[in-house]
């Protein structure tokens, strides 16, 4: 007991304590810590309020979760499907008990696209070692540490090993680093760690959301221009406040907009007019969607700004969004899941895992006959393979490579045209021969 509580007692005071029950989410808690709500907050998960934001995460997300991920091995006689491997059927079709392939990527490339991380606990059977379950891991409660053999200079050593640390709240858990799929979405500056494309885009993110917030209460307040109310005389703080709060409830709002707000005798409003093309905020707006786009590489059309589009430069740009955006997301996670999801004997004997972008071609169909269509008349793929790419069955006849028949190796080219006029020349030499035995006769 301390003594001012010894005092209270003493001198027969009683103590009144409340007890306040409240939530994470309650308001109160957090004015109670200090913290105000009415700011903007863009980090982590705070950042998909920001339509531009959400947009450019839902994009990739679901860009790279329509992909599926195969398994391969390169050994002398080629490359070879092994859709039977226990990896394969993890990455096809559930990679855990709660998830879908589908949303198990769009998990992680949502995690990528947040915090610039995104890891994998990797569960194996004890008896195999195959992996059995991918199970991902928030982000915001990891922590990487590094086995200290860098020395003065600061490069990882051999020796080096790397920890990740899960704060589960109750209990933290040490994670090696083979039981741990990290994929980085965004640059890294050391290799080991990504960087958050939100946390660098704070300025632009932020931009965009006070721009959303300024519409927002635009609309809110009824469309109503601000300005001063003018009055000759003095009035104390009391009635300002009275004033100003029945003159906003009069004049603010969806239900007041277009309305005649009537004034008390000595008052005189004298509005500010500040234009939204004044102020240029739309083409500062038009700026930051720019800007943030671009950083998570999505293509204006994506977003459905058709403003400078026209049908080549879409198709173009398309193009662009799986090379330029794509290529390097699904290669990260291709030599991540190869290293980490085979056994040791197995990545010897070649053993890979590759996305099928093929499948991006799917929903055009015009693009996609013509692709077989090459690929057959080209020589490298049998009609059958074409259409177990279409998932209809094998016809008789159809595993044969077949090319056109007046496709001939360039060292030949001309050949035809040599022999006819060899045989001409000889024709020729013959008729000639039969000419002077003719003579030779008739005299």
């Amino acid at each position: 007991m301390g003594i001012r509580d010894y005092a209270r007692r003493w001198l027969g005071i009683e103590e009144k304590r409340e007890t306040l029950e409240l939530n994470k989410d309650d308001r109160r808690l957090a004015e109670l810590l200090g913290i105000n709500l009415d700011g903007i907050n863009v980090r982590g998960k705070g950042a998909l309020k920001i339509d531009t934001v959400y947009a450019c995460i839902r994009i990739r997300s679901e860009s790279v979760a329509k992909l599926p991920f195969k398994v391969y091995q390169e050994d002398d006689f080629g490359v070879r499907k092994h859709s039977k491997h226990p990896v394969a059927k993890l990455l096809r079709l559930r990679p855990n008990p709660f998830m879908s392939a589908f949303d198990f990527w769009k998990v992680t490339e949502v995690q990528n696209c947040l915090y610039g991380n995104a890891f994998i606990n990797i569960e194996f059977d004890r008896r195999t070692g195959q992996p059995i379950g991918l199970w991902p891991i928030d982000a915001s409660k990891v922590t990487i540490y590094v086995d200290d053999d860098t020395g003065l200079s600061g490069v990882m050593r051999p020796r080096s090993k790397l920890w990740y640390v899960v704060d589960l709240g109750y209990e933290k858990r040490k994670i090696p680093e083979d039981e741990m799929l990290h994929f980085r979405g965004g640059l890294t500056l050391n290799g080991i760690v990504g960087l958050s494309p939100i946390e660098q885009l704070k300025l632009s993110v932020e931009n965009n959301a006070h721009a959303n917030e300024f519409v927002n209460k635009f609309f809110r307040q009824g469309l109503q221009v601000k300005g001063l109310v003018q009055y000759v005389g003095d009035l104390n703080e009391k009635a300002k406040e009275e004033f100003r709060r029945k003159f906003e409830e009069m004049s603010s709002g969806l239900k007041n907009a277009h309305r005649i707000a009537l004034m008390p005798i000595g008052y005189k409003f004298e509005p500010i007019s500040l234009s939204l093309q004044d102020a240029q905020f739309l083409e500062n707006t038009q700026l930051t969607i720019r800007q943030i786009a671009a950083a998570f590489g999505i293509k204006m059309h994506q977003l459905n700004d058709l403003s400078r589009a026209t049908y080549h430069n879409v198709s173009e740009q398309q193009r662009e969004f799986y090379t330029d955006t794509l290529q390097p997301i699904l290669t990260a996670y291709e030599q991540e899941m190869t290293y980490k999801l085979f056994l040791d004997e197995e990545i010897e004997d070649g053993f890979f895992i590759r996305a099928n972008a093929d499948a991006i071609l799917r929903a055009d169909i015009k693009s996609r006959y013509e692709a077989y269509r090459t690929a057959i008349q080209s020589g490298f793929k049998t009609p059958n393979e074409v259409r177990a790419l279409e998932e209809d069955p094998p016809l008789p006849g159809g595993d044969q490579l077949i090319v056109n028949g007046n496709m001939v190796p360039l060292t030949d080219v001309g050949a035809a045209y040599r022999s006819k006029g060899g045989d001409g020349d000889q024709q020729g030499e013959d008729d000639a021969g039969e000419g002077n035995s003719s003579d030779a006769d008739d005299n």
